[in-house]
């Protein structure tokens, strides 16, 4: 392994993204509970879904728990330090460990009953369906 030159440019662009998460106030009602750190996630809408996608490397599905209540979505979860690794070979840690929770304010129209969630490749996805009456829908001119 080589040493890396220090670059405070590169840790400043950093705390500059993980403060932007924390402050993010993009509509959805986004928040985040108590927790040791914040993945990233995105949300997209279709004509027919609003998907979240979170960021979750190194994590089994097994220690994420998603949960719709009260028309509110909360990911929840927790990395597990490998306590297996020799401490004095350690050089450098910089990724999070510990418990994580993020929460988002859902629309109305979404249908909480169908909410469908899959991880792959350290992707959370999960799929919220809108209402019937919230889909768009054509209209024919007579």
């Amino acid at each position: 392994m080589g040493l890396m030159r220090w670059s405070p440019w590169q840790e400043l662009e950093t705390i500059n993204r993980q403060l932007g998460r924390l402050l993010d106030d993009s509509g959805f009602g986004m928040g985040t509970e108590t927790g040791q750190w914040v993945p990233t996630v995105d949300i997209r809408e279709t004509d027919d879904a609003l998907l979240v996608q979170a960021e979750l490397p190194g994590i089994d599905k097994k220690d994420v728990h998603v949960e719709v209540r009260d028309g509110v979505l909360t990911i929840s979860g927790e990395r597990r330090y490998e306590k297996d690794v020799k401490e004095e070979n350690v050089h450098r840690v910089e990724r999070a460990y510990g418990r994580f929770s993020r929460s988002f304010v859902l629309p109305a129209h979404v249908d909480a009953d169908k909410v469908d969630a899959r991880m792959k490749n350290g992707v959370l996805e999960v799929r919220l369906p809108k209402e019937e009456s919230a889909k768009p829908k054509a209209i024919t001119i007579h």
